[in-house]
This record gives C-alpha cells, structure tokens and sequence, in this order.
C-alpha cells in the first residue's frame, strides 16, 4: 500500500514542534505547520488525504489552511470537549467488515469510529472494549497489513511502550523498539512507516523498530508545502490544473500525480519524473508517451533491469495513451485510448489487446482509478463513480459527477 502529492506525489507530507500534546484549545487561533510543530495524530480519508490533527484543529492534505476539527468530526467535540486527539488511525482491512475503512480516534480512554465522516452507533466506547489489552491515554497508531506484518494489525504507542494488536485474534505483543524516539503521531505512507517527534521524523520497521537511513529528518521538507523548504511560491490555482495519472493499491492508498509545467523533470523523492504520465500499478509501471518505464516497489524506486521499454513491446500498443489501470483481476491491464477501451492479459504472450471496445462516454479523460468499491473515472476537476468496470461500459446513463479533492491536486485555492 502507497498515495498522493503536489508534484508527482511519490512525496511525503508533515509537520511538528510545539512539544507536548497538550488540552488546550486553539479556537481563533492561526496555526501554521510551516513554522514547526507537534502533530497530536494523522489519519487518512476515504480518499486516501491525510488529515493531521492539532489540538481542537485539523489540517487537510498536504497544504492549506487550518480548520477546526469539530466541523468534519462533530461528535468529537460533543462527547468530549474536544481539546486534541491522542491517535488515530484509517483501518483498511477487507477481511474485517465492520472496521474496514473506517477511521479511529481515540481521546483519552475513549475510542470513537467513523464511517464517511459519520460516527458509528454505539460510539464512542471505551479503548478495552474495542482493543482489549491496549490502554489508553496514547501517543500515536498505525496500522500495519498483513503484506507488511504477517498478519493484519495495528501498532500503537505510549511512551516507551510498543503494541502489536492482531485485528483477528485480538492478541497483543508487547515489543521493545530500540534506537527510535517516542512518536507523537505516526503515519503510514506509500507503504513506508514513519515515527513524528516534534517536527521531526524518522522512518521505521513496523515490526523490529530498526531506523534506517539518515534519520531525524525535518517533516517540513518532505511533507509540508512550505516556502521556506524549497517549495516554488506563488503556486498554480486549483481551477487551472489537471491530475495526470490516478491509482490506488490494494492496502487503500491513494496516488495522484501532477507535473506542473515548470517542475517537469524534477526530482521526486527517489522517482525521475519526466513528463505528464500514466500509472498503472503492479510494480509501479510508468507510461510516458510511447515508452514504458517499471520501478521497484521500494526506496529507492530504481529501474526494472532493461527498462525503459517501447510500449508497443510491452503491452501491444502504440503509445501515447490516455489512461491504465488494474481492477480486481490484477492480471488484465485496461487501457484508454482516444475513444477506445482496451484490455490486455498481462499473463499472455506476446501481449496484444484482446478487446478492443468503443468508449465514447467522454469527451477524453485524465485517467481512471478502480478499487475495491468500484472505478473512478476522473475528468478535469470531476470524478465520475461507477460501481464496476462492467457499469462503466455499459452504463447508460453517467453517475452524478463530484469534485476532486482538492488535496489531491497540490494546488492553491
């Protein structure tokens, strides 16, 4: 599982230092995580954009303005006089259906659970009753999928004090991180883990703790649009711009990727990109006019030996194409191109279409994203939800169109 950014989101996006999570409100008051402070817990939507929390406050995404925290999480404030949140976490686990997707907060020896922004009856509850063993008063959560843990769990913090929650068994192991300071938040991004501390972060193994790298680094350089850290000022507006590429991956996270005209070949964290692309997912597969270029899922994100390929060569197509993208049959590989829908058997060789289809149902798209509750067709600043590949085909009539996250697109209101 990896997600989004205001460049070609293969980046990261954070802030801190204001030490301590304490219970004071910030009603009134100008937060700016660009000059330094301590998140209280970050979580992502369902749409896979972050949400960092500060005290009563909330920060969407990689940039913008603060908000008050109660405005999205009302009940937060109603049964608990909302001062901060301790931790929180997005459980993405298909094979638990009553927490898949929903978003956990907890706040003091309360747990609260929402679902699309809406508090789950019964809560909140309190912390023993959801995650026995687990006390409460913590520091910080994360969720850790079975790909990443050998089992589907989730990682929390107090002090010192490490444990491992098996979402199935409702197990719990203590463990012992040493070498990594306390986390006043934690995150899971692009399939990486990452401990906040102050301003600071540092990057971990979910399951021994191990820091590797060059570690603390300030989150302001990697998460944060921030002036001061090398960000380009007076950035595009959000009426002017386009998603290039959209995709998700089977743990729930969200990619987005955008090539600003001045940031084409810039340097992404470990990922060259050299102009608008489309991403399909598998390893992560670049498509780049008619070239085809494969990363390995990891940092850094080098070369597949032997590419970049010829996409005629790798798919049986002549490039450039509009969209890919993978649904749940991971080996069929759904191309866009002008008015036409392509499928190709990734398992097939030589690869070559095997249906072609007419797609006349938009004018053009910037590209598609298709998960566990359907495809997601987006078209400028629109996104067009169908219930499944099939719907999308055959539908006769279009879905209500809804606007893009605007996080998603890393522009300026």
């Amino acid at each position: 599982m990896r997600l989004l950014s205001h460049i070609a989101c293969l980046s990261l996006a954070l802030s801190l230092n204001e030490a301590g999570k304490g219970h004071e409100h910030h009603h009134g008051a100008a937060l700016d995580r660009c000059k330094g402070m301590e998140m209280d817990a970050i979580a992502l939507n369902e749409h896979g954009v972050p949400y960092f929390f500060k005290g009563d406050h909330l920060f969407k995404g990689f940039h913008g303005k603060v908000e008050l925290a109660n405005a999205s999480f009302a009940e937060l404030d109603e049964h608990h006089h909302l001062g901060h949140v301790d931790a929180a976490f997005r459980m993405h686990i298909p094979d638990a259906p009553e927490h898949h997707d929903h978003i956990f907060f907890f706040l003091d020896t309360k747990v609260f659970s929402y679902y699309n922004h809406t508090l789950e009856p019964g809560y909140p509850k309190d912390i023993q009753d959801v995650f026995p063993g687990i006390p409460d008063h913590l520091d910080a959560a994360v969720e850790c999928p079975e790909e990443d843990c050998k089992s589907n769990l989730v990682i929390f913090f107090k002090g010192d004090d490490i444990y491992h929650f098996d979402v199935k068994t409702k197990k719990v192991d203590e463990k012992v991180f040493k070498g990594m300071p306390n986390c006043t938040s934690a995150f899971r991004w692009l399939g990486h883990y990452y401990c906040f501390h102050g301003h600071d972060f540092s990057k971990f193994d979910p399951m021994t703790g191990e820091v590797h790298g060059r570690y603390p680094k300030d989150a302001r350089k990697y998460f944060m649009r921030c002036s001061k850290y090398g960000e380009r000022k007076g950035g595009e507006k959000c009426s002017r711009v386009h998603l290039d590429a959209i995709t998700s991956d089977d743990g729930g996270n969200v990619y987005a990727f955008r090539v600003a005209p001045w940031q084409i070949g810039i340097r992404t964290g470990n990922l060259l990109i050299t102009g608008p692309t489309t991403f399909i997912f598998s390893n992560l597969f670049s498509l780049q006019d008619d070239k085809v270029f494969v990363y390995k899922i990891g940092e850094p994100h080098t070369h597949l030996e032997g590419y970049p390929k010829p996409l005629k060569e790798v798919l049986g197509i002549e490039g450039p194409v509009d969209a890919a993208f993978i649904c749940k049959d991971h080996h069929i590989v759904h191309i866009i191109k002008g008015k036409t829908l392509y499928k190709v058997d990734m398992q097939a060789n030589p690869r070559v279409p095997s249906k072609e289809i007419p797609f006349t149902r938009f004018k053009y798209v910037d590209d598609v994203m298709c998960g566990s509750d359907g495809v997601r067709v987006v078209v400028g600043g629109h996104l067009y939800h169908f219930e499944s590949i099939m719907a999308m085909e055959t539908a006769k009539h279009d879905p209500e169109p809804k606007s893009v996250p605007q996080e998603l697109f890393g522009c300026d209101h």
